[in-house]
């Protein structure tokens, strides 16, 4: 069977599990929403589906890995990627062959499954993604490429809802468009502020990868775990803050920010460093408690009281990489403030930002990786913006400290 061949029965295979689990949703359209708004499914097919699908299951392992090898090489990018997601949802042995061979963003430059977006992205050339904002429902959404397609059938990879409330402004970040509870499996974390929007913390559900960054990180409990199923995120880790400069003689110019990124440690940028990778989604309660568990015994003599487990984390900052907005040049014809956002940026607004790493000497970070923009943001229409970022940040980390632009400034204005 050529290769061809071969995507195509993966292509019907992928509409029949389709048609099996859309029964048992509400309706179709609630259920074309949240298939279309996630990467790739996080669950194990059910039984019927394996038995629909049990001439695929049965293939030698060498066989079975020299195909999902070929066919990930062939399909590099979305829409057509999606045929590499249809080979981890027949069963559990092609789902652990292709998550075996599917490499992270860092290593390929290419998205896959959900947890790609909790993964650092590539060193060299920066992913490029645009932002689609909706004002009647307070909603931005990210999508996969460069700019807005004219048929409208961009891929989804997060989406965010801004929450009101009396002390502040709550950015919920999620999987699917249109379901952003904090007690369903498509929350991912969220981006709070102050009640000036000049402080934001960005919260994941999931732990840090480092233990240590684990301990000092902010969890928060936001149900029982006898309340709801085990596999829905129940924790909330503070994994970096977002400070704007504070604009009291009401000068004209930039917004001036800086990021503490506090779960990535600054000898990411250094030669041969690396940053955390999580490698799957941590759902379970009872894991994290006995996570924490052993911890607290592994480290008794520190102080593991409940103000140290709802503060911020607080780590030196020597150890956690800073990021601040790169500096502008006054354009004298222009008459304006301008960075060069190499046609990514095609409208002047105060929301612009490059923001670059902020070090000193003692770090031995070389001048071109102080110079490289981690992460730009700017305006290209009314309601729609583009970002581009590069390692050390994540998706949904570049995501959230985007997402700080659109709350209101009163006080850095």
């Amino acid at each position: 069977m050529s290769l061809k061949s071969f995507v195509r029965e993966l292509r019907e295979m992928k509409d029949g599990i389709g048609s099996i689990s859309k029964r048992g949703e509400e309706g179709s359209r609630h259920w074309r929403n949240r298939t279309m708004s996630h990467i790739a499914p996080d669950q194990v097919p059910s039984s019927s589906e394996l038995i629909q699908q049990g001439r695929w299951a049965n293939l030698p392992p060498e066989l079975l890995l020299d195909i999902i090898r070929r066919v990930e090489q062939s399909e590099t990018s979305w829409p057509a990627r999606s045929v590499v997601v249809s080979c981890a949802s027949v069963c559990r042995s092609w789902r652990a062959i292709t998550k075996e061979i599917i490499r992270t963003p860092e290593q390929c430059g290419r998205l896959t499954f959900p947890i790609s977006l909790k993964q650092p992205g590539p060193r060299e050339s920066p992913f490029q993604f645009f932002i689609k904002r909706d004002r009647a429902t307070s909603t931005y959404l990210l999508y996969f490429g460069m700019v807005p397609s004219e048929v409208k059938k961009d891929k989804l990879l997060l989406a965010a809802k801004r929450v009101r409330r009396a002390a502040g402004t709550d950015f919920i970040i999620s999987l699917a468009a249109d379901d952003f509870s904090r007690a369903s499996s498509t929350y991912v974390g969220k981006l709070r502020s102050n009640f000036l929007g000049t402080k934001f913390s960005i919260y994941d559900s999931q732990p840090p990868c480092d233990p240590a960054a684990q301990q000092n990180s902010r969890s928060s409990r936001r149900f029982r775990s006898k309340q709801v199923s085990p596999r829905v995120p129940a924790f909330n880790y503070c994994v970096g803050t977002i400070s704007y400069e504070l604009n009291v003689l009401r000068t004209r110019g930039p917004r001036r920010m800086q990021c503490i990124m506090q779960t990535i440690p600054v000898s990411s940028i250094q030669e041969g460093g690396t940053a955390p990778t999580p490698t799957s989604f941590t759902y379970s309660i009872d894991d994290h408690l006995s996570t924490m568990s052993d911890s607290m015994r592994k480290g008794s003599a520190k102080d593991f009281s409940p103000k140290t487990l709802s503060e911020p984390a607080v780590q030196d900052l020597d150890e956690s990489l800073v990021l601040k907005n790169k500096a502008p040049r006054w354009h004298e014809q222009l008459q304006c403030w301008c960075l060069n956002f190499r046609g990514r940026v095609t409208v002047a607004s105060v929301k612009n930002f490059q923001l670059v790493a902020a070090v000193d000497q003692s770090h031995n970070v070389s001048v071109e990786e102080q110079e490289k923009v981690i992460l730009q943001f700017g305006k290209i229409g009314k309601d729609s913006f583009t970002m581009d970022y590069h390692y050390p940040l994540s998706a949904f980390q570049a995501f959230a400290i985007c997402l700080s632009s659109f709350d209101t400034k009163p006080a850095c204005e």
